[in-house]
């Protein structure tokens, strides 16, 4: 296999996948799926009056774009999450909505190295997200004189 690609789970063709057949589609322990679902809002598999677990087929595909974030692109459980919140994840239509449908997959961004250049990056990104703030703060003002401004102009009712 060339370098920088994975290996892809071929997921059979069933309605249904019991937490240890999606442990070996992962090529993952059964632990680490029952963990991943404490921490991962989004996955939440059926269970069954027996109380087994039935994934669903976009349950195993968000447990392979899991599984990706956090192994190949050496995410934290933190960075895979907002990974996933920043809408790599949306609802299936017409499914539960528990149910979950992976977005198309856009190119990957480049991480920041370690090192020196995370704390030049993160003092970046503090003053953008502080400059930002600023910003909504002042439309934020704004929308609130215009309202004033309009309502004081409507006729009494």
């Amino acid at each position: 296999m060339p370098a920088g690609q994975s290996a892809v789970a071929e997921i059979p063709d069933k309605i249904f996948f019991k937490i240890g057949e999606v442990a070996r589609l992962a090529e993952l322990k059964p632990y680490v799926l029952r963990y991943w679902e404490t921490e991962f809002g989004v996955l939440k598999p059926k269970k069954s009056r027996s109380g087994q677990r039935l994934y669903k087929r976009s349950d195993v595909e968000l447990v392979l774009r899991i599984k990706t974030l956090l192994k190949e692109r050496k995410f934290t459980i933190a960075g895979a999450r907002a990974e996933l919140r920043k809408g790599r994840v949306v609802p299936a239509t017409g499914e539960d909505s528990d149910t979950v449908r992976l977005a198309p997959a856009s190119e990957p961004k480049a991480l920041i190295p370690s090192g020196e250049g995370s704390v030049a990056a993160d003092a970046d990104l503090i003053e953008r997200v502080r400059v930002q703030d600023e910003l909504l703060r002042h439309l934020r003002s704004e929308l609130d004189r215009l309202r004033d401004l309009v309502r004081s102009q409507m006729p009494p009712v």
